[in-house]
């Protein structure tokens, strides 16, 4: 009887393993701009290109659209969608982990949102992953409230809408300024969040601790500049500080 029972549990358990390779097979199909060869997969998920092989067999036969042939390279055609929900267990780690800091360390609507995803997650999972999202594995040491004057929610908002900030801010001489910026986006750090802009005041990229604003007001004027195209000057800007900090080290 025991016997029989631990050879139904490795059963599970190889089948489960497969299900879960079987995705990543996909995921890495997904991820790729062009053929990917059975080497290439196997090589990152740890197993034989043999494995891979019959693995590809598999999904085609299920009628996954993946084209190609062994030694040239597969392809997933686009507009596939795998089913929503088929996490790994470390997939289910990361999720759990990320939704629990964000809901000790997010200002009141965002800590609300990931609450709210959690218990959907929890809802829809497969049973047998349920318990991963129940008992997690993780835990995130809690914080001290935010002691903000100014909305995070609105800052986030300001900027999806590409808006134009007016602020008061303190420094760290304890005196206020009054200045224009572009939001870039709303950095989370582990005790307290800063806003990365673009200052018309300073003309330049500057970083403001949300602690320390005052006022922010939403304008009516919109940023000039694309949101790609003030991200990607924005951290051009800060790898160059980054470069210069480090030469000034050494």
């Amino acid at each position: 009887m025991l016997t029989a029972w631990c050879q139904h549990g490795t059963l599970m358990i190889t089948a489960m393993r497969r299900a879960s390779r079987l995705f990543e097979i996909i995921q890495v199909l997904r991820r790729a701009r062009g053929p990917v060869s059975a080497d290439v997969i196997a090589r990152e998920l740890e197993v034989s290109k043999r494995t891979i092989y019959r693995d590809i067999a598999v999904l085609i036969a299920q009628r996954v659209p993946i084209t190609g042939e062994a030694g040239v390279g597969y392809v997933l055609e686009r507009g596939f969608d795998m089913p929503p929900l088929m996490l790994t267990e470390n997939e289910i780690d990361a999720f759990v982990l990320g939704t629990h800091w964000v809901a000790s360390r997010g200002e009141a609507e965002l800590a609300a949102a990931a609450r709210s995803l959690l218990a959907k997650i929890e809802a829809v999972v497969p049973e047998e992953l349920r318990a991963f999202v129940l008992t997690p594995t993780t835990s995130v040491a809690p914080v001290a409230a935010d002691s903000d004057i100014v909305s995070a929610n609105d800052l986030r908002a300001a900027i999806r809408s590409r808006r134009k900030l007016r602020i008061v801010y303190r420094g760290n001489d304890g005196q206020t300024t009054n200045r224009v910026v572009w939001p870039v986006l709303l950095g989370y750090r582990d005790v307290d969040r800063i806003l990365a802009a673009w200052c018309e005041l300073r003309q330049g990229f500057r970083y403001f601790r949300t602690d320390r604003l005052l006022v922010s007001e939403v304008m009516i004027e919109t940023v000039p500049e694309r949101a790609s195209e003030l991200r990607k000057q924005w951290k051009a800007a800060m790898d160059a500080e980054r470069i210069r900090y480090l030469n000034e080290k050494s």
